[in-house]
C-alpha cells in the first residue's frame, strides 16, 4: 500500500502512519480554509475601498477638467501656464502582509510646493483646477494601491482555494480509503488468529 508513492508499512505501523497522515491532512485544510476566509474578507474590503477610491478620482477629475476650462477660457494658456508649480507630487505606498501576501496597504502622499518666488494662478477658476486635480491625484493612486491590492489577494485565495480543493476532494478520501482498507485487513488477520488461538487451545486441552 503506498500513499503518493510512500510505501506505507503494513500492519498496525501502517495504520499508525494513515491516522496521522489523516490527522495531519483535516488539520491543514482546516488551518487553508481559515486563511482562505481571512483573504476573502480582506479582498472584499479592498475592493469596496477601491470602488471609493475610484468614485472620488472620478469625480474630482470630472471637476477639475471643468474648472481647468473656465480657467484657460478667463486667461488664456499662458495663465496655465504659469500656474503649474515646478516642484512635483509624490506618492508613496506602504506594505503589509496577511498570511505571507506583500499586497499595499496604505497610500502616502505629498502636495506639490509652490516656492515663495513661484506666481500663484492668476484667477480663482485655476486656483480650483489646481485643488481638483490634486484630490484626483491622490485619490487615484489610492484606486490603483487599492485595485492591486485586492489582485494579489484574489490571487492567492484562488490557489489556497485549489490546495483546499485537492486535500478535501482527493487527499483525504484517499488517505480514508486507505486506512480503511488496512484496518479491515488488520481485522481480519485478527480474527484469523484467534480462530487459530482458540483451535489450537482446544487440540491443547484433548
Amino acid at each position: 500500500m503506498s500513499t503518493h508513492g510512500r510505501r506505507v508499512p503494513p500492519g498496525r505501523a501502517g495504520r499508525l502512519r494513515l491516522r496521522r497522515n489523516l490527522a495531519t491532512a483535516l488539520r491543514g485544510a482546516d488551518l487553508l480554509e481559515r486563511k482562505l476566509r481571512l483573504l476573502l474578507d480582506r479582498e472584499r474590503a479592498q475592493r469596496r475601498a477601491a470602488e471609493d477610491a475610484g468614485s472620488a478620482w472620478r469625480e474630482a477629475l470630472a471637476d477639475a477638467d471643468t474648472w481647468l476650462v473656465r480657467g484657460v477660457l478667463l486667461g488664456g494658456e499662458q495663465a496655465l501656464a504659469q500656474a503649474v508649480p515646478a516642484d512635483r507630487a509624490r506618492v508613496g505606498v506602504e506594505w503589509a502582509a496577511l498570511m505571507g501576501v506583500r499586497h499595499p496597504a496604505a497610500v502616502t502622499w505629498t502636495a506639490p510646493v509652490r516656492s515663495a518666488a513661484e506666481p500663484t494662478p492668476p484667477n480663482t477658476a485655476l486656483a480650483h483646477a489646481e485643488t481638483a486635480y490634486r484630490a484626483a491625484v491622490r485619490a487615484a493612486a489610492e484606486y490603483a494601491a487599492r485595485q492591486a491590492a485586492a489582485e494579489l489577494l484574489a490571487a492567492e485565495a484562488g490557489r489556497t482555494r485549489q490546495r483546499v480543493r485537492a486535500l478535501r476532494r482527493h487527499w483525504i478520501p484517499r488517505l480514508r480509503r486507505e486506512l480503511a482498507a488496512l484496518e479491515l485487513a488488520l481485522e481480519e488477520t485478527e480474527h484469523e488468529e484467534a480462530v487459530r488461538r482458540r483451535w489450537a487451545a482446544s487440540r491443547g486441552a484433548r
